[in-house]
């Protein structure tokens, strides 16, 4: 599954993930591979990423690394995961 964080400022991440969590308006979620589509606003939280991945250096100081997975913290932002494919726009 692919997944791309983008901020105003940047992209925050991009690469493949094996499951990403997020503070939906309703609770937090969880995506894994073929989750059927979803499009949700966010709220404040943090954006938890699974996987074998590679936060390029310049974005590493923005994310807290827990036990085996990476956490971003967000004000709000929105999501939607079609086809395996995962675009979160982040504040």
């Amino acid at each position: 599954m692919y997944l791309e964080i983008v901020s105003p400022e940047t992209t925050l991440f991009k690469g493949d993930v094996e499951s990403v969590s997020v503070p939906g308006v309703d609770g937090d979620f969880e995506m894994l591979n073929n989750h059927a589509s979803v499009v949700s606003i966010l709220k404040d939280g943090f954006v938890k990423i699974r996987g074998q991945i590679k936060i390029e250096e310049s974005n590493i100081s923005k994310f807290d690394k827990k036990d085996d997975s990476y956490w971003l913290a967000i004000s709000s932002g929105t999501i939607e995961m079609n086809d395996n494919k995962i675009i979160v726009l982040a504040d």
